[in-house]
């Protein structure tokens, strides 16, 4: 299923080798970082290169032995961006692992938008400036990542230095707007600008705000059972930017719903540990410009952010994306590209869920611990699981 969507990459920056002995191209070295993502024992550039010299990886790959050295160049040397048809292809192969019924009247595909920081360590005299001047020896990269709820994978993660300007989250975001999509974000990303934009792609939002954003009530909605029962508080329409310029405020109808939750003080300690999430006052406060959908409905589709964080976690803890094999941004990209191939390609396997039961059975099936009729056990198990558990609802 992989090797012919690879087999595309592999005249990458062949025109460079002038004296025809390159070994390492750019398919065998995304290979070589898949077998890194699925191999637990497989944590650094270094074991990578270790493992490129075993008999067995070298057949099932066919890849020839590689060094440290042939792996750091290709991380700078091929154009990461060419990983994207090969995601966009597996992406169609891709079907719905299954929605929330209470959501079928949702037209939009439901794609969830948040960021995650991953670190670095730079070479010693990079680090020693880093550390006078920004307080940290770390270089710091966003994943701006969508992720659709529907099919349970990333569909897009865009690379940048943290920091604010062109890379600040919100910015980009308003870049990676596609049509007929609903938008499921935090308060990070409340912005009347991007707002407007998702609204002009015909898409919509559904947006947490800060708790002490500033409006006006134009119109009060009855609450139904239903939404008591979800423990809505509030449905209003409101009025909001009135203090922005005229470019900035937002140029549709606001509905704001505000839901209860627990109260709590910032847990992870705030600006002490680099941390600015502020506390919360105990009322969800949710902007959307779905203005029909029932509210209950809109606190479902908001409690789903959470896959995202979720995602997160398997994403470094699983797939080994919290240690950077390269330090580069084109390098860092094609880790980050082969990651979403793996979650692709769980999906193709498996049409479920992720889960770290699976995960593991996948392991040990490409270090050879496990037989193909063994695997292929585990994903028969799993599916009869699914069939009793759709019986039972």
């Amino acid at each position: 299923m992989l090797v012919p969507l690879l087999e595309r990459l592999h005249d990458e920056k062949r025109g460079r080798d002038k004296a025809n002995n390159r070994e390492l191209y750019f398919d065998k070295y995304c290979m070589l970082v898949l077998l890194y993502m699925f191999n637990p024992t497989v944590t650094s550039l270094r074991a990578i290169a270790q493992a490129s010299d075993l008999e067995k990886v070298k057949k099932r790959l066919g890849c020839k032995r590689t060094s440290l050295g042939s792996l750091s160049e290709a991380s700078r040397l091929f154009d990461s961006s060419l990983l994207k048809e090969v995601i966009a292809d597996l992406g169609q192969q891709v079907a719905p692992v299954g929605r929330d019924n209470r959501l079928s009247q949702i037209n939009q595909t439901i794609t969830l938008v948040d960021g995650s920081v991953v670190s670095a360590l730079p070479n010693l005299l990079q680090a020693s400036l880093l550390k006078q001047t920004e307080g940290s020896g770390l270089v710091q990269w966003r994943l701006h990542t969508h992720f659709e709820v529907d099919r349970y994978v990333p569909t897009r993660i865009d690379v940048t230095p943290n920091g604010g300007g062109e890379h600040d989250e919100r910015a980009v975001a308003e870049r990676t707007i596609e049509c007929d999509r609903l938008y499921v974000m935090d308060r990070g990303y409340a912005k009347f600008t991007l707002f407007n934009h998702i609204v002009s792609k015909q898409s919509s939002y559904v947006c947490r705000l800060r708790d002490n954003s500033v409006y006006e009530v134009l119109e009060h909605n009855t609450l139904s059972e239903a939404a008591i029962d979800a423990e809505v508080l509030k449905d209003e329409i409101v009025s909001m930017g009135k203090a922005s310029k005229s470019s900035q405020r937002p140029n549709h109808k606001i509905r704001l719903i505000q839901i209860r939750c627990t109260p709590h003080k910032n847990r992870t300690g705030g600006k002490a540990k680099g941390s600015t999430a502020p506390d919360s006052d105990g009322i969800l406060r949710i902007a959307t410009n779905l203005l029909d959908v029932p509210a209950e409905i809109i606190a479902l589709i908001y409690s789903q952010r959470w896959i995202i964080e979720i995602f997160f976690r398997f994403f470094k803890q699983f797939l080994g994306c919290s240690h950077l094999i390269s330090h580069s941004q084109n390098g860092i990209e094609i880790q980050v590209y082969c990651a979403i191939i793996a979650c692709l390609l769980i999906n193709l396997w498996t049409g479920r869920k992720p889960n770290k039961r699976t995960f593991e059975m996948l392991s040990y099936y490409f270090m050879g611990l496990a037989s193909e009729a063994e695997l292929l056990a585990h994903l028969e198990k799993l599916k009869r699981q699914d069939e009793a558990a759709s019986k039972r609802s």
